[in-house]
């Protein structure tokens, strides 16, 4: 064939079998898009702190932080030291030491939740409705003064019936309190814990449709997490998987699935001494909770340690260490958040955070660099892995650990380039397997 003439292609099937073939995929194209969105790309935060609710105060962020930075300056009052006890390279010594503490002055919590549940339990009526009130002004006011957390809501009792009313008032008094004080805050996060059956989830998401309704409301503004802490939350009675038909019940409301480390495991008759994040029956249930959530963009966050950093200088950095090695693990199986129990978990918290990032941050940025740049390595990445490799690098960057400029030094890509691959178009991604 000569230069410049163009292969003769042939092909067999006519053009209407590939639009009959496409009109029967129809149905499952818009249910690929209903149910599988994608990731919504806002920040996640790594992990959400619990607040009594006769306990949270005005200044309950910043006495937080400062008790953080107390317990470093007490502990391990240099790099050196903080690097000692957690295990860190030279290399990241100075630079999380010195990012924890910039953390801990800047932004001590990034999600709180003022809790009307376990951490409050059975009070007078009059009690929790002057509690609820007050948590919904002093949140209200912390959104007006710039001197919240990024997000911040409440944890209501659950939907069985000794509490049901219960935590429906409270819930209810919590979301008047916000629109009266000005509207819902962009960063609300509700909580509903201790679910048991996908009715209970439908039932939440009704109640925040009425709500919506009376108020004027956009279909759909209030979103919920579900709380993963009853066997039943994972297997349903008659033997199917229940958390993907919990994700389903909350009609595009839910927005996050959180292991509650002990209330499961004691639910699976785990005794006490042997409860624990890394336990093998934490372990299945959120793998099952990551594999119902992925692709609809219902993010999953680990439990807690009930192991506090309090006491002796010795004591407190077994503590650490194990609060450490915890998030750490977690990070490894994609798991980014978690919960913190007291402010003494705060600096581990972070410093294994920002080491994750941090330690991994050029080689993740080398390899999205050529493959935005489409140049050769020693790997051979794909969409996928560059979704995965962006979306390391924008979690880095909004919890503290990356800034912006380092990251635009080594990709040569803007955070919009970062988004973009973050968030690939469905075809983008299932084209080269």
């Amino acid at each position: 064939m000569g230069q410049g003439q163009q292969e003769k292609v042939a092909t067999s099937l006519a053009g209407a079998v590939s639009e009959e073939i496409s009109a029967s995929l129809a149905p499952v194209d818009a249910e690929l898009e209903r149910r599988y969105p994608g990731d919504p790309g806002a920040r996640q935060p790594v992990h959400t702190v619990y607040v009594p609710g006769d306990v949270f105060a005005a200044d309950t962020i910043r006495t937080w932080g400062d008790r953080a930075l107390a317990a470093l300056d007490e502990h391990a009052p240099d790099a050196a030291s903080f690097a000692a006890v957690l295990g860190l390279s030279d290399e990241l010594a100075e630079p999380v030491h010195a990012r924890v503490r910039a953390k801990l002055e800047r932004e001590p919590i990034e999600d709180l939740r003022v809790d009307f549940e376990d951490g409050y339990g059975s009070r007078p009526g009059a009690e929790e409705d002057e509690a609820a009130a007050r948590a919904a002004r002093l949140i209200a006011e912390a959104y007006e003064d710039g001197t919240a957390a990024p997000y911040m809501g409440i944890r209501m009792k659950c939907m069985e019936a000794p509490v049901r009313d219960r935590g429906i008032r409270t819930l209810d008094i919590f979301l008047t309190g916000l629109m009266e004080a000005g509207g819902l805050p962009g960063g609300l996060v509700l909580t509903l814990p201790k679910v048991t059956y996908t009715e209970q989830v439908t039932a939440m998401a009704r109640l925040l449709d009425a709500f919506e309704k009376t108020h004027g409301l956009e279909p759909g503004r209030i979103g919920f997490e579900i709380q993963i802490e009853t066997s039943q939350s994972i297997l349903a009675a008659d033997g199917t998987a229940t958390v993907a038909r919990m994700i389903q019940a909350a009609e595009g409301r839910a927005t996050g699935l959180h292991y509650g480390t002990f209330d499961y495991s004691a639910c699976l008759g785990v005794s006490a001494a042997h409860q624990a994040s890394d336990h093998p029956a934490a372990d299945h249930a959120k793998a099952v909770m990551q594999v119902a959530a992925a692709g609809t963009g219902v993010r999953v966050s680990d439990g807690s340690t009930n192991v506090l950093p309090v006491g002796p200088t010795e004591k407190v950095h077994a503590a650490w260490r194990l609060h450490y090695g915890l998030t750490r693990r977690a990070l490894a199986r994609a798991y980014y958040q978690g919960w913190d129990m007291h402010p003494g978990h705060i600096p581990t918290r972070y410093a294994a955070v920002f080491a994750f990032y941090r330690e991994g941050f050029e080689q993740a940025a080398a390899r999205l660099a050529r493959y935005a740049n489409r140049t050769g390595g020693d790997v051979m990445d794909e969409p996928a892995t560059a979704k995965a490799l962006s979306g390391y690098l924008l979690r880095g960057l909004d919890c503290g650990a990356l800034d912006i400029g380092e990251v635009a030094r080594l990709t040569g890509l803007t955070r919009a380039d970062l988004e973009s691959f973050a968030a690939p178009r469905r075809g983008d991604l299932t084209a080269s397997g």
